[in-house]
């Protein structure tokens, strides 16, 4: 009896298709290698087309790409697509240029295939399809171009990440939460391999971004800023003196242009070598990243000149790609364009796209703007926000103010009306802290600005956790020692204020230099010496201590929870045995009088702290 095979009869068939269309793509492939040496019809190119486009196997459309890859980039070198003056040269011309855009078409929607191996190898050979298209035209060494239309199509399928044609009808679409978000491979690919490196790739990317931002509108396609904004917080080597711009892709940009104070009317290397190249030229005019940055146009309403020109900059393509104002230029125009686009629907996602720009306002994006106060606008609409985003707002704010002369007098006013009685409860209480610590950290402050908010924390810490309590014990403390003048609010006589008197704190006023905390006492904080934990206690008890001890660190205290402090007291070494048992405190606010019951009807929480 003979043995059964282990594949299946559908196998089988499966694999003797995929074994026939390699076969098939590498015929065609020998075919068309002969016909450009020998001048002959290149028809099989579509059939190489066809058979890889309409290929379901990754293995064969992996080689028929790379196949495709191989005729493109000998029909390139051999001048096919370079500008005809033959009238049959230029068919053939016209129809080696729609082909190559079905094949980049196709190679676009590949960068969302489910294949890891097809997106990389797609932008791989985008990239390297992108230079020898470069260097076609760049066959005169004093006018090197870029293949700027190509690259604006790569840009657009990194931007939006149209689907990939294999998985239409096949049920491999992507699910919602991936589809139109550019793949991290790819990403990372992209940035680690060309963005980050070549000068000339950074800032063509920087400048030809801005007018599909400014295309396509946020409701209706929401990913393409979130698409944007992971670029742009990955880009890690920003140009800072001239010895940084060493690296060109594209390596006839990297000669050195020639000075001059006028260029041309006309940049050469903007213009599309395509039949199309008129409307191309017109569209880049009217997009000439340049205009942003022009002094307004006054002299249209007389026909005759009487002044110089307003135009700023005078720069050819090439001798901006050299210059570092032109880079700052460009990354400039399109963070001012992208920011207002990353808050204005007001959803959760335009939080969290603005609370990662903010992240990295202060360290990736402000240094290398033309000017940093520029975006204080947007910073400052962003504190309205509250929470995390309000926070890292405030944040970027501080540095404005304290890095580039920003006057925003209000600063701390809004910092003020973040002390409610939710921070203390929140997951971004430990980067509150931080940030407030480092926003008060300065001696020249007014003594009654910090009293209003060590009072505010220390009211706030009446319905605090034991976690939130001991971080804000040492912040205070940490104020204190900073302000001598602050010390009369745990100082203060009795005759001065008593806890069974109105507080004179105006705990509802917003304007913290008008509350009167300077002329309160710390109260709330004195009420933790006799905390049911035991942690708190005991560090409470530093305010009765003299002043001789360094500054707390705060980072110690800032990650406390109610695990971490149960494990610090589960762990802790008993030194001395504690009382079986003891007698607790009627009144943890002692009064003057005698009578404690008299005392409690006058103090209401004081009577909330009694104890039976």
């Amino acid at each position: 009896m003979p043995t059964l095979s282990s594949l299946s009869q559908s196998s089988k068939k499966r694999k003797i298709v995929e074994d026939s269309a390699q076969v098939s793509i590498r015929e065609l492939e020998t075919k068309l290698t002969d016909a450009i040496t020998s001048k002959a019809s290149l028809n099989p190119l579509a059939d190489l087309l066809d058979l890889t486009t309409a290929a379901s196997d990754p293995q064969v459309v992996h080689k028929g790409i790379y196949a495709l890859y191989r005729i493109f980039v000998t029909l390139i070198t051999q001048g096919k697509l370079d500008p005809q003056s033959d009238e049959e040269a230029k068919v053939v011309r016209e129809w080696i240029s729609e082909r190559l855009n079905v094949y980049s078409a196709f190679l676009f929607g590949l960068l969302k295939d489910e294949e890891p191996t097809l997106r990389t190898s797609s932008l791989q050979i985008l990239f390297s399809l992108l230079k020898h298209l470069s260097s076609t035209l760049s066959k005169t060494p004093s006018q090197p171009q870029f293949h700027v239309p190509f690259f604006k199509k790569v840009i657009y399928a990194l931007l939006l990440c149209p689907p990939s044609s294999r998985s239409k009808g096949k049920g491999h679409r992507a699910s919602n939460s991936t589809e139109g978000v550019l793949d991290a491979q790819v990403k990372d690919l992209f940035i680690g391999t060309w963005l980050n490196v070549y000068a000339d790739v950074r800032w063509f990317f920087l400048r030809d971004s801005q007018p599909i931002l400014s295309t396509y509108p946020p409701r209706k396609y929401p990913h393409v800023r979130e698409n944007m904004l992971s670029v742009l917080e990955s880009l890690a080597s920003f140009p800072t003196k001239p010895s940084d711009l060493k690296a060109w892709y594209i390596t006839e940009l990297g000669v050195k242009p020639p000075s001059s104070k006028i260029a041309s009317k006309t940049d050469k290397s903007t213009s599309d070598p395509d039949s199309d190249s008129d409307e191309q030229s017109s569209a880049a005019a009217e997009d000439d990243w340049r205009t942003y940055f022009d002094e307004p146009d006054t002299s249209k309403a007389s026909t005759k000149i009487t002044g110089p020109s307003t135009r700023l900059n005078k720069l050819t393509i090439h001798q901006s790609l050299h210059s570092l104002s032109s880079h700052r230029a460009v990354f400039t125009r399109l963070w001012l364009t992208m920011l207002p686009q990353l808050s204005s629907d007001g959803e959760d996602i335009s939080s969290a796209l603005s609370m990662r720009a903010l992240n990295v306002m202060h360290r990736g994006v402000m240094p290398h703007l033309t000017k940093a106060i520029m975006v204080m606008d947007w910073v400052g609409a962003c504190v309205d926000y509250g929470g995390v985003v309000g926070l890292l707002a405030l944040n970027t704010l501080f540095i404005l103010m304290q890095e580039y002369n920003l006057d925003y007098p209000s600063f701390y006013t809004r910092l003020y009306s973040f002390l409610d009685k939710d921070v203390l409860h929140l997951k971004h209480r430990a980067r509150f802290f931080r940030l407030a610590d480092l926003f008060l950290s300065s001696t020249h402050l007014p003594a009654t600005l910090l009293a209003s908010f060590i009072k505010r924390l220390s009211r706030l810490s009446l319905h605090g956790s034991p976690s939130s309590i001991v971080i804000i014990i040492p912040f205070a403390y940490n104020i204190l020692k900073r302000h001598p003048a602050l010390m009369v609010m745990i100082h203060r006589d009795a005759e001065d204020i008593s806890l069974t008197t109105e507080d004179p704190f105006l705990a509802d006023e917003p304007n913290p230099n008008l509350t009167n905390a300077l002329d309160s006492s710390l109260w709330e904080l004195y009420s933790h010496k006799h905390h049911y934990h035991s942690g708190v206690s005991t560090l409470a008890r530093i305010f009765e201590e003299a002043f001789t001890k360094p500054n707390f660190p705060l980072e110690d205290f800032l990650d406390h929870t109610y695990n971490t402090l149960f494990e610090a007291e589960t762990k802790r070494r008993v030194k001395k045995e504690p009382a079986v048992a003891t007698d607790l405190r009627k009144n943890a606010f002692p009064s003057s009088s005698d009578d404690s019951e008299v005392a409690s009807d006058r103090d209401a929480i004081g009577s909330s702290w009694m104890f039976s």
